[in-house]
């Protein structure tokens, strides 16, 4: 489990994965440094001797129009959420490809594939993460590590924050958001498919 400024919540995690029977180890680590994010792989692979699946999820959001977005904000966004997974695939493509096994599943987002008025770096970021996911999964194949992205739709969490619409939006075609637990239950799914990579799952009913 890994946290950067959110150790309580972290915490709380690796209490719940326990509570379950399962085993949790907490890394704190800043992934936009390259060199802090292969230390905390490492540290896992140390306790471990492998590492299977590694899930991709931290991000930032910002709001900003492109003409209004300024350099601090523009970085903060492409930092965490394009050079921050980035790193980690560095890291975890590494040790998976001498195992010639593993799984790595990027969350993305439909603003990626789609544009997002007013979040100009949010968007430019995911979109950055579908070539990465790509290329990965083209450059690692042929060792059985499999790369793919996930797009989890709205969820009422602290990154959507007030951007979290009021009432499900008309381009849902089902008139409802997929639910956390639905989400959680398709990446772990995911991550046991042996025959997929470079896909990009898209977990609501909005359409491309």
């Amino acid at each position: 489990m890994h946290y950067r400024t959110h150790a309580q919540a972290a915490a709380r995690t690796a209490a719940a994965v326990r509570k379950h029977g399962g085993t949790a180890m907490l890394l704190l680590a800043d992934i936009r440094d390259g060199k802090q994010t292969q230390e905390m792989v490492a540290q896992l692979v140390d306790r471990w001797g492998r590492l299977d699946v590694m899930v991709c999820n931290a991000g930032v959001a910002s709001s900003g129009l492109v003409l209004r977005t300024g350099s601090e904000a523009w970085a903060a966004g492409v930092g965490t959420n394009l050079t921050g997974t980035f790193h980690c695939l560095q890291a975890a493509g590494s040790v998976m490809i001498a195992q010639r096994a593993g799984a790595v599943i990027v969350i993305g987002s439909l603003a990626g594939a789609q544009g997002y008025a007013g979040h100009a770096a949010y968007a430019a970021s995911k979109a950055g993460l579908l070539g990465l996911v790509k290329t990965a999964a083209k450059e690692w194949g042929r060792q059985n590590v499999r790369v793919n992205a996930v797009f989890p739709g709205w969820q009422k969490t602290a990154l959507a924050g007030s951007a979290f619409p009021d009432e499900v939006p008309a381009d849902h075609v089902l008139g409802r958001t997929p639910s956390l637990e639905n989400v959680a239950h398709s990446i772990y799914r995911l991550a046991l498919l042996p025959d997929s990579s470079g896909q990009v799952w898209n977990l609501d009913s909005r359409i491309l």
